[in-house]
């Protein structure tokens, strides 16, 4: 494991925090003029298009400040029907995302980019805002993959509080000995002494649930809770938009979701796929980084599935979005991939695309995006397709062992003059791909606040009613 390293003020170099494709690359003019609208340019363009939206509704939604959900990633697609209704949809919103590596510079003079943003923004804040409750603490970034990003998050928190910063791993499944939480306070053990921490920013993504507690007196941006009321759980994310999206409905808003099926045990999964056209999604709700997704399109995909054995007990069903040939049939009929421009050779990949924002006292704000594609091409006929994940799959992230990671760049599309025109996207889409990871966020802050009391402690029944697995309750610290 690698050794806790001690990051000092005044040591960011980009060329170690960016990939080398996104290092050098030019933003694109649509996505630098997206990123630069204020928040009256988007209401007035948004309901515009939507007649039918609340303008002050949606003025409330984006002026937000969240609670506990500070920090999140939506991943969206973009899908359509035979007719013409074209949707970004949300696959998920993820609490502590990847991202900065991917995105180009805004401006070429600021080269710590939405990194700094993201520290001066949301992280700063919720340190200076709220009484020391942590005497003589120290900053640490926890993390436990990409340490490419993390270490930049290191060295530009050192930079914007003029101290040394903690980079710390901290793995799932190890003792981890130079980490202890005592009262409610983490410490941090250096030359065998151990050291208290009044900030840690976390970039811990694999069960995090199993070494953070709920309640912390040291501030953690995400707190757990972020995680287990939607950010690293799929189960719960998917109940928290469907509640949230019965308030928005009056409003002319809503979450755009693939249809969903909670609360699946695995013996009932063949029904809800058969019931769905023989096409489906089928998830583990805890795993991520696109581990625990299954594509199914056939029986075979199905018999191979229903093969695995899988330590959790309950899972989602979703609609799946695939060819129009060969997606699944939704309550509001057949959707399908967008997917990117067609390439010389005519073919079309699924792609998705990630958007980064963080809340600050002036609302939910955009702080980067890239977009991934699969690794083949669309079909059209599936008859000679083996493995449908090979085309619907777009997840970078490959498992190489237990805490061992690394990322299949080939392809990334990055947000620049060249990468961007694949995708097929105009400013509208920006707009609303941006709204719905407002939206998806609000939401599971919502739920985060349903499961703190008004003692600040975790409503451990109230999340065993919406998430009744034995196996992840069993792993919460």
């Amino acid at each position: 494991m690698k050794a806790i390293e001690l990051i000092q003020p005044n040591t960011f170099n980009n060329e170690n925090h960016w990939y080398p494709k996104a290092l050098n690359a030019t933003i694109h003019p649509m996505v630098n003029f997206f990123l630069n609208l204020d928040k009256e340019r988007i209401i007035a363009r948004y309901c515009h298009l939507h007649p039918k939206v609340n303008a002050e509704k949606l003025r409330e939604i984006l002026s937000y400040e969240c609670k506990y959900f500070l920090w999140g990633g939506a991943d969206l697609i973009n899908s359509t029907s035979a007719d013409g209704d074209k949707n970004m949809v949300i696959i998920e919103n993820n609490s502590c995302p990847s991202g900065q590596k991917s995105m180009p510079l805004l401006d070429d003079n600021k080269e710590d980019g939405a990194y700094r943003l993201l520290i001066e923004r949301t992280f700063k804040p919720i340190l200076d805002k709220k009484r020391k409750l942590v005497k003589d603490g120290r900053l640490a970034v926890f993390y436990d993959k990409n340490y490419m990003e993390t270490s930049g998050y290191a060295a530009v928190i050192a930079d914007v509080f003029k101290e040394d910063v903690f980079l710390v791993p901290f793995f799932s499944n190890k003792e981890n000995t130079h980490v202890k939480i005592e009262n409610e306070i983490f410490y941090l053990k250096q030359n065998e002494e151990w050291i208290p921490l009044r900030g840690i920013f976390r970039y811990v993504t694999q069960k995090p649930w199993n070494r953070f507690p709920v309640n912390s007196k040291t501030k953690i941006l995400n707190p757990i809770i972020t995680c287990l009321a939607g950010g690293r759980n799929k189960m719960v994310a998917a109940k928290a938009y469907d509640i949230y999206n019965t308030e928005l409905e009056e409003h002319g808003m809503k979450i755009n979701i693939p249809d969903t099926i909670w609360d699946v045990s695995k013996n009932e999964i063949p029904l809800w796929v058969k019931k769905m056209g023989g096409q489906a999604v089928i998830k583990i709700p805890y795993s991520n980084a696109g581990q625990g997704v299954y594509t199914i399109v056939n029986e075979e995909e199905l018999e191979e599935f229903m093969k695995l054995e899988i330590e959790y007990e309950r899972f989602i069903v979703q609609s799946l979005i695939g060819n129009y040939n060969w997606s699944s049939l939704s309550t509001k009929g057949k959707y399908y991939h967008v997917g990117t421009m067609p390439n010389a050779k005519g073919e079309t990949y699924v792609s998705d695309i990630r958007m980064m924002i963080s809340s600050t006292k002036d609302g939910i704000k955009p702080l980067c995006m890239y977009s991934r594609r699969a690794l083949l091409p669309l079909v059209n006929d599936l008859e000679n397709s083996k493995d449908s994940w090979q085309m619907l799959g777009t997840n970078l992230s490959v498992k190489l062992g237990e805490n061992e990671w690394t990322s299949d760049t080939n392809r990334l599309l990055i947000m620049d003059r060249r990468d961007y025109n694949k995708l097929g996207l105009g400013i509208d889409d920006l707009i609303e791909t941006f709204i719905q990871t407002v939206l998806s966020t609000i939401a599971i802050d919502k739920m985060c606040i349903s499961l703190i009391n008004s003692n600040k402690k975790f409503k451990k029944k109230l999340f065993t009613s919406l998430n009744n697995d034995s196996t992840l309750l069993n792993e919460l610290y």
